[in-house]
């Protein structure tokens, strides 16, 4: 799963490089030169700037309007994929909802503003939606630290355990490292056994380092629940789908399932080829990706964002508490030149600044095994477009939001978004693969000891017990919870070296099974290269 946000503009680009329109660098709004000011009395420096009044009218919204339809067609053409739906809300009215495509290839279902997608990490925004609604009932706050409404947190310090607050976690400051627990989700573990496990993970610094954490954001959601003495999944539908009537919006895997009108999971099998090939649980991490809901739900949830809490004329989220989800928490981008901007993300949101100082926040939700979505907005101009998809990221969601803002605020597109997106999104792919092809055999492959030596129990105390066994004169291992464990074929490569398909969300092809001692006797340990992305992939067989 990826956090996106809004993709900037040529002109951006050059600003972030510290390059203004005369080749000058630039310098902040307000801001006066240190040595300028060291001898000029405080009360007379100019105030720090203030909210940039809006740049935006309708007509220049109505002209981003009218590409919607021609742009939605255009990516679904280049791409194959199989269908989307795109919704926009400017001061309060849903301007635009609308699907275009089929919800599973093959079929005859077209999508509507009324399918339901599941929307990946777009759940992040609408989580601490909720949460903010939590702390508006004061029945928690955004410092408090999560030990308090569940005394089972555990991190792997005692220091960080008694003081990570529910900003720390819904900003990935808490010292988790990206994906910490995502493994043990695609093998079939469930919330509980999860976060029960996480204090076994390294951390980095805490509150200085950021690292996008699916599960430290959903035991920021949990313990908001366990505060109001009521699971996650139900305190999502009282504070938020509830009174905003998203009738079509859920955590629960299971109410996706059973929506009639439903975008199913595709990835790509070719050229503009799409498939329907997999089932994506995240029950486990809900609050981080679990949320389903259709363009015309999440339209009414813009709404209230862009109200400031209030929908309908109603106060529904208190305004202070939601407003705090809009700022800057972490440094998720540090600036790599002196004049260049830094990328912020706030409680369960991107943050950033445009050209003309205006904030912008967005985020992306992305499964591997098939779904894209990202949602963008500009508060100050009270304009938003939220856009889901039903196939493996590539950068098409966040290209259609691109293109809208883009053409709102320049009168046309300063990029041609779809290709621009794409190739960051392909460069994600090239660095998500693994370190070793085991594909390619070696030249003289060391052969293998009997099956013997490698068979039996390994115990491991974060993924729990993997057994290696023989099937018909082959290897194989079994692991994950008691009644829902995987069974992998394991393939020899060079000697004590064994290759097996990842699998699930985080699945990137062939991984390594190597097994320590070349001697005659059992080989005492075995190390999965794909599990042991922080040190904890090494199990060790029962009775060594």
């Amino acid at each position: 799963m990826t956090s996106g946000s809004v993709f900037p503009t040529r002109r951006t680009l050059l600003k972030t490089a510290g390059i203004g329109a005369a080749g000058a660098p630039l310098l902040a709004a307000g801001r006066v030169p240190k040595q300028a000011s060291a001898s000029v009395p405080s009360a007379l420096l100019p105030a720090p700037p203030g909210q940039v009044p809006p740049l935006l009218d309708r007509a220049k919204v109505d002209r981003a309007l009218a590409r919607l339809d021609d742009f939605a067609g255009y990516a679904l053409a280049e791409t194959g994929l199989p269908g989307l739906a795109v919704a926009v809300v400017y001061q309060d009215e849903v301007l635009y909802s609308k699907g275009f495509g089929v919800r599973e290839v093959g079929k005859a279902g077209k999508i509507t503003p009324d399918t339901v997608f599941q929307v990946a990490s777009v759940s992040k925004p609408l989580a601490s939606t909720v949460i903010a609604g939590v702390v508006g009932r004061k029945a928690i706050a955004w410092t408090d630290p999560v030990i308090q409404y569940n005394k089972d947190f555990a991190l792997n310090d005692r220091y960080v355990t008694r003081n990570a607050t529910f900003a720390d976690l819904l900003s990935h400051r808490s010292g988790l490292q990206t994906g910490a627990g995502d493994l043990l989700e695609d093998l079939g573990f469930d919330r509980d056994y999860i976060l029960s496990h996480l204090h076994q993970q390294p951390l980095d610094a805490f509150r200085s380092s950021y690292h996008y954490s699916n599960f430290g954001f959903t035991e920021g959601g949990q313990a908001a629940a366990d505060a109001m003495d009521t699971s996650w999944e139900d305190l999502a539908d009282k504070l938020l789908f509830g009174p905003l009537g998203m009738a079509s919006s859920s955590y629960r895997l299971a109410d996706y399932e059973k929506a009639d009108n439903r975008a199913v999971l595709h990835v790509p099998v070719g050229n503009r080829q799409w498939a329907a090939k997999y089932r994506r649980d995240p029950d486990a991490e809900a609050p981080a990706g679990g949320a389903s809901s259709s363009v015309r739900d999440l339209s009414q949830w813009l709404r209230l964002q862009l109200g400031g809490g209030t929908y309908a004329g109603e106060p529904v989220i208190d305004a202070a508490a939601l407003q705090t989800t809009h700022v800057p928490h972490s440094v998720s981008g540090p600036a790599s030149a002196p004049a260049a901007r830094s990328r912020f993300y706030g409680l369960g949101w991107n943050v950033s600044y445009d050209d003309e100082g205006r904030v912008q926040l967005g985020h992306s939700g992305a499964f591997n095994l098939g779904a894209a979505t990202a949602v963008s907005m500009l508060p100050g101009e009270q304009l938003a477009i939220v856009t889901l998809t039903n196939g493996r990221p590539q950068g098409i969601p966040e290209a259609i939001n691109a293109d809208f803002m883009d053409t709102a605020q320049h009168g046309s597109p300063t990029v041609d978004w779809l290709p621009f997106t794409a190739a960051i999104f392909r460069q994600q792919d090239e660095a998500d693969k693994p370190e070793v092809d085991y594909g390619k055999l070696p030249p003289n492959p060391a052969p293998a000891g009997p099956n013997r030596r490698y068979t039996g129990t390994h115990d491991n105390s974060y993924y729990g017990p993997l057994v290696v066994f023989e099937d018909g004169g082959r290897l194989a291992m079994r692991m994950g919870p008691e009644g829902r464990q995987t069974t992998f074929e394991l393939t020899h490569f060079d000697g004590g070296t064994f290759s097996f398909e990842s699998i699930g969300e985080n699945g990137n092809g062939l991984a390594g099974a190597l097994f320590a001692g070349t001697g005659r006797g059992s080989s005492p340990q075995v190390t999965l290269d794909f599990y042991d992305r922080t040190g904890l992939g090494t199990f060790t067989r029962r009775g060594r």
